[in-house]
């Protein structure tokens, strides 16, 4: 069976899309998938992320990397879900023409939006453009601050906006970042605690809408 295409998408940079399409990765990996991913953002920040992790790991059959071009990202995730269980797309801070064709090919776009209402406007792009390639779409709050008001705001006007929002949210967590330069997932740091559970529920929820 052909694999399934996850691309991460947010206008706004700083949204934490790479870490969000990492530490999914990560995730989805533990549980006994295979994973490629794709970089088609300019700044490599995932590219680096896998090199680190090679350097700390050494290679592994279910986690394969490459980069491509936005309009080459169709082609290279098309071919890859032949051979893996999950694609993922980190896409470049911006919406044009040049995303369309990673968002036409994905099963799933994940757009992380931080706890704020500039973040938030940015994403109201991001949905215009997915609804056109009749993606569906996933709006997951990052980097938030647990049970406060904004958050709550923010989750709300997504809502009314007509987006699906994962009901849960990824916390503002030190461990995301320190992991992330270590070319690991914050569940491999981790091992257990909040930042355990957080990412366990959301690679449940990402799973259940994928089905």
């Amino acid at each position: 069976m052909a694999g399934r295409i996850i691309t991460v998408a947010q206008q706004k940079g700083g949204s934490g899309k790479t870490t969000l399409a990492v530490n999914l990765a990560v995730c989805l990996h533990a549980r006994g998938h295979s994973v490629a991913l794709v970089d088609t953002d300019p700044q490599g920040s995932m590219g680096r992320w896998f090199m680190e992790r090679m350097q700390a790991r050494g290679e592994d059959e279910a986690m394969d990397f490459s980069t491509s071009s936005a309009w080459g990202a169709s082609y290279e995730s098309e071919k890859l879900k032949r051979r893996f269980d999950f694609v993922i797309i980190d896409t470049p801070p911006k919406i044009d023409s040049d995303l369309r064709p990673a968002l036409r090919v994905a099963d799933l776009v994940l757009v992380p939006v931080a706890s704020s209402h500039v973040d938030l406007w940015a994403t109201e792009g991001v949905m215009d453009l997915a609804r056109r390639e009749k993606a569906e779409v996933l709006v997951v709050l990052n980097r938030t601050r647990p049970n406060t008001r904004l958050s709550a705001e923010v989750a709300q006007k997504a809502a009314d906006l007509g987006a699906a929002v994962a009901a849960v949210q990824v916390s503002n967590r030190v461990s995301y970042a320190e992991s992330l330069g270590q070319g690991l997932g914050a569940i491999e740091r981790a091992r257990t605690g909040p930042v355990v559970d957080e990412m366990a529920a959301l690679t449940d929820e990402v799973l259940a809408v994928m089905a």
